[in-house]
């Protein structure tokens, strides 16, 4: 017998452990415990031979609730040793504030006999912090990363119950999930979550943390579960869209710190990268190391000279970074120019290598023509990006240059005037693009800007007479062309033959409305909405007819739809107005504006 604390605690050897390691604070100590009164009558157990459920106890030391005799008794155990604790009621279950809840007729007034065999300890990472997934790290792995939602993982799992039995076997191949779908238990992905690439470790995972999972098939009514896993690869995973069309997936880490350190807009990009078509024959149709004589490509982001698909991917890499992307027809080559070798509606999949790139040139410090010449190296690729239909892209460029125009203080009135006059050329080259886009009010509001400081500026007028025409604001559109005429005679030409495309557009609106009405009377209650709808679709199609342009100057385009804020319609006719908009323009084409009966 050894005396522990006065008599109190008494500790017999009964089979030697191995080692000289012993439990410390922080350390997860599995071990069997049977308790004994002084009789020999066994009162607890959790060995099943002698009522147990076969399950050892677990504990975290210096965190678990544990009774005092054990705290101490515990700590001087070796790994795989039996001892015999005599523990007096002060010190277990009689102890004050007692840690552990007894049933009745429980003798906690009396001496106990606790058999502790130590299965096994180790330093232990808690995953949870009610201490129901313990990691125990078995071999370090390789790097800092660790997995998480949304990557794709390979692992080599096998499982153990808590009493020791095999319920998971290890496969030859290992399982491959992806984090967050709930294909394995959430506590065993929360330990995963917390190991390197290559890294083995035991992962226990209690009941309360066993969720269901689609993967791993366990039996139900298991306490714990010892996971024994080994990290073997895992991948980032990107749903660009997410709808599962356009998927990013990292084959291999970028140096820097994810996103600071990713391409800006307007970055010039160096890449190397494989185009494969996703067939059944998996055709690689472009290879920079074979196709461009071993030379990466290069390309400014923001420029459309990739497609969608393949600069949103980009834009999300770090130099040295490898991805594997998966991309639709419609952010491929659908809506880009199709290689000759790529058939229209293919699936593509690039494996692209961000070499490096370039940030774009900080004004900062420049001086005034300096500055105004990084402007027109941008306006130049905004126009070419109009030119080819690229509108959205286009105005990006043009944004970029306004904003950076915030900081730009001319220093006499020669340079005053030159960058009052570039501003506007941007201004109004956004509103060009607005009404590519079939915004009409954007552009009307972007071309007041300009005329905010110059009244007379007739570029802006005509741009903004051509979008209240595309708008259905006819006799806005009238006012402007007409102010150009009387604020500058080598307008007329512009302004008259933008009036001629007003008068058509006016013919034909009356033309519309005449067919729409006509028998209007004679329909049936709630076949009026019916007929709008059919004059919009008439309009548009007679619109499309009239032919394009990629001028910035002129442009044709309509969408339907008309704004009746501010109409000065009364009584009936605005009620009738406000339900169906076009309606609007059709009346007032009719002189029904004022139709009682309306």
């Amino acid at each position: 017998m050894e005396n522990i604390t006065s008599g109190n605690l008494m500790k017999a050897t009964i089979r030697s452990g191995g080692g000289t390691a012993r439990p410390v604070e922080g350390d997860q100590v599995i071990f069997h415990c049977t308790i004994r009164t002084v009789d020999g009558v066994t009162i607890n157990s959790t060995r099943s031979e002698h009522g147990g459920k076969g399950y050892p106890n677990r504990y975290i030391m210096g965190k678990s609730k544990m009774l005092l005799g054990l705290r101490e008794g515990i700590p001087t155990m070796l790994k795989g040793e039996i001892a015999m604790f005599k523990i007096k009621p002060e010190l277990h279950y009689a102890e004050p504030d007692c840690p552990v809840t007894t049933p009745e007729n429980f003798p906690k007034d009396d001496e106990l006999h606790f058999e502790i065999e130590m299965l096994d300890f180790f330093k232990a990472k808690l995953i949870t912090e009610d201490m129901g997934v313990v990691k125990k790290l078995i071999d370090e792995g390789q790097g800092w990363e660790c997995p998480r939602e949304p990557y794709e993982v390979k692992a080599w799992i096998s499982a153990k119950a808590g009493d020791g039995r095999l319920i998971l076997s290890r496969m030859p191949e290992p399982y491959c999930f992806t984090f967050g779908k709930s294909e394995i238990p959430k506590g065993l992905e929360m330990g995963i979550g917390t190991m390197a690439k290559g890294e083995k470790a035991d992962i226990f995972v209690d009941a309360g943390h066993l969720t269901k999972s689609s993967l791993l098939l366990l039996p139900e009514g298991l306490e714990v579960v010892q996971f024994e896993v080994e990290l073997a690869h895992f991948i980032q995973v990107r749903d660009m869209l997410g709808d599962g069309r356009l998927i990013k997936r990292r084959i291999r880490d970028g140096k820097g710190e994810f996103p600071m350190d990713c391409p800006l807009q307007d970055s010039l990009l160096r890449v190397h990268y494989t185009g494969t078509l996703l067939n059944e024959e998996k055709t690689v149709f472009y290879d920079t190391r074979v196709d461009n004589d071993g030379e990466p490509l290069e390309f400014c982001s923001g420029e459309g000279l990739v497609p969608e698909g393949f600069e949103m991917c980009v834009r999300l890499m770090l130099p040295g970074e490898i991805s594997l992307v998966t991309c639709p027809p419609d952010y491929a080559y659908d809506k880009f120019r199709r290689p000759s070798n790529v058939p229209e509606g293919a699936h593509i999949q690039w494996e692209i290598e961000l070499l490096d790139f370039e940030t774009p040139r900080d004004w900062t410090g420049l001086n005034f023509q300096s500055i105004m010449d990084e402007v027109d190296k941008i306006k130049r690729t905004g126009s070419r990006l109009f030119k080819e239909g690229k509108y959205e892209l286009a105005k990006a460029k043009y944004d970029k240059v306004l904003r950076e125009y915030n900081h730009v203080n001319p220093q006499d009135d020669e340079e005053g005037k030159i960058f009052v006059n570039s501003r506007s050329s941007l201004q109004l080259n956004v509103a060009a693009c607005y009404q590519k886009m079939g915004e009409h009010r954007k552009s009307i509001e972007t071309c007041n800007k300009v005329l905010d400081g110059n009244p007379v500026h007739v570029k802006a007028l005509y741009r903004r007479g051509m979008a209240y025409m595309l708008h259905g604001d006819f006799d806005d559109a009238r006012k402007d062309f007409l102010a150009m005429i009387s604020f500058d005679k080598s307008s007329e030409a512009d302004a008259n033959a933008a009036l001629q495309k007003l008068k058509q557009m006016e013919l034909q609106t009356e033309k519309t409305a005449r067919k729409q009405f006509k028998g209007l009377f004679d329909k049936k209650p709630g076949e009026i909405s019916e007929a709008g709808r059919n004059s919009e679709e008439q309009d548009a199609d007679e619109l499309k007819r009239d032919g394009g342009s990629s001028n910035p100057d002129m442009v044709e385009e309509r969408r339907p739809g008309i704004d009746v804020e501010g109409d000065h319609f009364e009584g009936g006719f605005r009620f009738f107005a406000r339900l169906w908009p076009s309606g609007k323009r059709i009346l007032a084409s009719l002189g029904l504006n004022r139709c009682a009966i309306l």
